[in-house]
């Protein structure tokens, strides 16, 4: 079910501040796969060979007679995986905090009800062409097991070479929302909601649509915002303290006094970071203006993503400078070090 509906969950799980989040803050990647413990991989490996799986001893003593043996945990050890067994049940860690965790569970029991439909129709047909019940449940059982061996991973999520393992396996990595959005209108979608009866192709394309929509207004909003903190917040007491300092070296020069050397440093060092702050936000509110000129969706949001998103980081990096370099009293906008500690 997973295996196969991969790229459904991730869109079910997709939205504007989980982008942020999954691969960092411990949080899963956006590369959907299941860890299921040594135990149970241990049990499977021998289901499919036709042996038996080892009987190792996962008792721990103490070595106090009157406290029991203690069996040790053999399932969750992996914070790093979206999808982890962990004795009892399975947990889908990749939602979001602020999301309604509905709509992943939607996606993940209708992944569930069509793999079980299809499983059943298939022993069905293996017993019409005369195989035995048990025989014909236990080949299906092992030709979805096998089939679904890749999305089965028990290492560490984080690092690269999962990231290429990812890949030789066939796996997706869709690391930003508007392209993750795209499964809902996919085959895959149709053959899972639709078939089955819990939506139809017209409620998966408005839904499709809506959560597009969403994420374009999210980020415009975040443009928008981060485009007036620069102009009216970041900009004004940069060039104010340019000037001022400007003005001390001029003093100092007409005053026939030698140095200043520091101070043209500076000059030089707050001129490049506004310099850069200014186009690059100039080329943000243009990206976006051309973005919304386009008339699909899609093509919108996947501009957004590129575009605008994309160029966030730069300008706030030359905002962060110029916070470390202007005299606190010009600048207006709370410090780091105000917002994580008492001024």
């Amino acid at each position: 079910a997973l295996h196969d509906n991969a790229d459904i969950i991730r869109a079910s799980i997709a939205s504007a501040s989980n982008d942020h989040r999954l691969g960092a803050n411990e949080a899963p990647p956006a590369i959907i796969s299941a860890f299921i413990g040594s135990k149970l991989t241990d049990v499977l490996n021998a289901f499919l060979s036709d042996s038996t799986a080892s009987d190792k001893d996962d008792r721990k003593s103490i070595h106090i007679d009157t406290i029991p043996e203690i069996f040790r945990d053999n399932t969750d050890r992996n914070r790093t995986s979206p999808f982890a067994f962990t004795g009892n049940k399975f947990e889908l860690r990749a939602v979001g905090s602020s999301a309604n965790s509905a709509q992943p569970m939607t996606a993940l029991n209708s992944a569930v009800a069509n793999q079980l439909i299809l499983f059943k129709q298939a022993v069905d047909r293996a017993i019409e062409n005369g195989t035995d019940q048990k025989a014909a449940i236990v080949s299906e059982l092992k030709q979805v097991l096998r089939s679904a061996q890749s999305i089965l991973f028990e290492g560490n999520n984080y690092s690269e070479e999962w990231a290429s393992e990812a890949a030789k396996r066939g796996l997706s990595n869709i690391k930003n929302t508007a392209e993750a959005l795209k499964a809902y209108v996919s085959e895959q979608a149709e053959a899972t909601f639709v078939k089955n009866g819990i939506f139809t192709k017209e409620e998966l394309h408005a839904r499709f649509e809506i959560m597009l929509e969403e994420y374009i207004k999210k980020i415009q909003i975040e443009g928008r915002v981060l485009g007036d903190l620069v102009y009216t917040f970041i900009l004004p007491p940069a060039i104010e303290y340019l000037t001022l300092l400007a003005q001390n070296v001029k003093a100092m020069k007409d005053s026939g006094l030698n140095g200043g050397v520091a101070q043209l440093h500076l000059i030089a060092e707050i001129a490049e970071h506004i310099d850069q702050a200014k186009a690059k936000t100039d080329a943000m509110v243009e990206a976006r203006r051309v973005a919304n000129l386009e008339s699909d969706s899609q093509k919108i949001a996947i501009a957004y993503h590129k575009t605008v998103k994309e160029s966030f980081d730069d300008i706030r990096y030359h905002a962060d400078k110029l916070e470390q370099l202007v005299d606190d009293k010009m600048w207006q906008l709370p410090k780091y070090r105000e917002l994580l500690f008492l001024k």
